[in-house]
This record gives structure tokens, sequence and C-alpha cells, in this order.
């Protein structure tokens, strides 16, 4: 072997040295980044408790005008369907071991709902062919029942107890979600359905009228529309680099996030309902298997306001973490126009949250309640 090889095959030892302590070092270097970013508690403001009221609030104004029976001084009780309200429904209960009242389905504006009295007992096997079209109409349908005059309503399900029987029956067909309002003829092929049923084991039924109905849908879906908002922060680097799902991944799971199915990372509240997301700023979903060869311009925390209780402090949170992740990333928060986001730019946003969240309660609808989460989804 000449000299000339053997000082090649010298340096070539020394190189592969250098790349592999410059490595450890950056790991090194890296993990000490995310220990000094995580190793300080920060104040938790959900668990804040305010000590003065809060000052008035700036609300809102939508660009678009809000329905006309939707702007009149009245809650959606006022809305309902003829024949179709809670004050002949009683408190319904779920189908558990420990029976107690729960307010769903309790009013006629968010359902049409078609009632069945029976003379005779209606038993879950006369009600077990008709269950089972549930996913028929394009909306949500749910059943209750109601054992003998005076009884609690129960939801009854395919999986309940065959023993079971009724004498009165409710059957619920959501008018909006957030794919639109349930179509005329969708209506129409549920009232035959319920009605033929109905005749069928001989009992008197009530269906309102469908076109008032699906008039009733599309000012819920019109109102829908108009407070089904998404609040982001994003996230960028500030020298137009690109930030590694590695250290995304890091620093998402030290602060409390879950990676899920969907390639996001939930942030959850101990009820396990999501408060945020982080989501890429890119089309490319954060999924286990690639996101560790992952890079991306940007990431984004994503609110949505008519989902979450207690918006503003949900809020609040959500922009700690986006100013913990800016800092620690090198990056800046920005809006959807990548122009920076500002202390005052931030508390427009939150005024607007606040302004939502107060015109989905003036009309009995609050954020993140029953019915909410029934029809935002």
């Amino acid at each position: 072997m000449s000299d000339l090889q053997i000082s090649l095959i010298v340096i070539g030892i020394v190189i592969i040295g250098g790349v592999v302590f410059f490595n450890w070092m950056q790991q090194r270097r890296y993990q000490r980044g995310t220990e000094d970013a995580f190793k300080h508690k920060y104040e938790d403001v959900l668990l804040e408790t305010d000590e003065n009221p809060p000052e008035a609030r700036i609300e809102p104004q939508f660009s678009k005008g809000m329905p006309k029976n939707f702007q009149e001084k009245q809650n959606v009780e006022s809305l309902e369907l003829t024949g179709t309200g809670s004050s002949d429904l009683g408190p319904l209960v779920t189908t558990t071991e420990s029976i107690k009242p729960v307010e769903v389905y309790s009013n006629g504006v968010v359902d049409y709902v078609v009632s069945i009295q029976s003379k005779t007992p209606i038993t879950i096997s006369d009600l077990k062919e008709i269950l089972q079209r549930k996913v028929d109409f394009g909306k949500p349908v749910r059943w209750f029942g109601q054992r003998d005059a005076g009884a609690f309503w129960e939801e009854i399900s395919i999986e309940a107890d065959s023993k079971s029987d009724y004498t009165n029956l409710k059957a619920c067909l959501q008018l909006a979600d957030r794919s639109g309002p349930v179509s005329e003829v969708s209506l129409s092929e549920f009232r035959d359905m319920v009605g033929n049923f109905a005749e069928n084991v001989n009992a008197a039924v009530d269906t309102p009228d469908v076109q008032e109905a699906h008039s009733q849908a599309i000012l819920l879906d019109q109102f829908c529309a108009e407070v089904d908002v998404m609040i982001g922060i994003n996230i960028i680097s500030k020298d137009g680099g690109a930030f590694t799902g590695t250290k995304i991944r890091a620093l998402a799971e030290a602060s409390g996030f879950k990676l899920e199915g969907k390639g996001v990372f939930s942030f959850r509240e101990a009820n396990d309902a999501v408060k945020f997301t982080l989501n890429n700023y890119e089309s490319t979903p954060f999924l286990p298997d690639s996101i560790r060869t992952l890079t991306t311009n940007g990431i984004t925390f994503l609110l949505d306001v008519p989902r979450i209780t207690n918006g503003e402090r949900v809020f609040d949170q959500m922009t700690h973490l986006s100013r913990i992740f800016a800092t620690t990333l090198g990056g800046i928060m920005v809006d959807d126009n990548r122009v920076p986001l500002s202390d005052n730019g931030i508390d427009k946003i939150k005024q607007k949250l606040s302004g939502i969240q107060a015109i989905m309660k003036s009309r009995d609808i609050p954020a993140g309640g029953e019915i909410a989460l029934r029809l935002f989804v």
C-alpha cells in the first residue's frame, strides 16, 4: 500500500469522525434548547380566577346580515315548529344504568320531531328495522321513548334491552349541520317512514309540516354559517427557513399535545374534548411514519369557535403556547396573510371570538354546548 493511499485513508477517517462529532454536538444543543424552553412552569390561564369583572367587550360586525328571524330579541324556543316544542317532551334521559335527565333534543328548533302515541306497548323488536335507518336521510336521526305517561324519556338505540317497551316515541331528524340544511326530500321521506311505522303498530302520529320544517332548516343553517369561525395563529420562520418535524413533535408533546389519526396534534381538556389543534401550515399532514423526515415552512394553531366553551380563556392559552413555540422554533406569529400579529391584533381576534360566542349564547345555542356540538360537525 503506497503512502498516498495511506494518507487518503487517514484523511477519510478524520472527515468521518468530524461529521459524527458535529452531529453529536448538534443533537446535544437541540436537547438543551428543548429542556430550557420547558423547564419553567407557566401559569395555566384556564385555572386563573378573575378578581375583577371584565371590561365591556367590543362586539364584531359581520360582513353579512344575520337572518331576520335571528336578529330579533328571541331565544331558540320562540322559533319552534308547530307541534314539536319542548313543552310536551319533558326531560330526556339516556339509556344508562344510572338514568338522570339531560338536556338534549328538548326542542324542535334543531330537529324535525315526529311524535307517536300508542295505547299498547311498542317493543324494541318492533323498532329494530326502523332503528337501522338512522343514516338514510343525510342528517343524524335519534329516537326517544317513554315507557308510560310521566316517565322520563330515554334515548333508544338498536343495542337497547330487547325487553324494553314504550307507549310514546319521538323520532328526531336534525335540521342542519356543517354540510348544510336537510333537504325537503329527506324530510318528506323521514315523515313518511315514521308515519308508516306508526300505522303498522296501530299508533297515533303527529307529523309537523315539512315545508315549514325545511324553512326552519334554512334559517338555522344561515345562522350557523354566520358564527362558524375557525381562529388560527400561524408561526413561520423569521429567515424563510424550515422547521423540522422532529423538533415540532418534541415541542408539541412537551406542551401536552397528542398526535392523532387525522395528522394533527390535539390539545384536549380533562373531559377529552379538544380545545385547539396544531396543524402543518402546508398541506402535508403530521403522520407518525413521516414526521421524522418532514420539514415545513410553518405551523398553525386552530381554535374551533362554536365548539369551545370558555372561548376567551382557551384562546389565551393557545396564544400563550403560540408565543412559546415561536420563540423556541425561531419563528414569528402571523395571520393568514402572513402579516405579523401584534398584541393589538391578537386583542381584536379575541374580541371577535367573544362577540361570536355572545351571539350564540343569546340564541340559546351556547358555544361548546350540547346543541352546538351537534350542529357544528
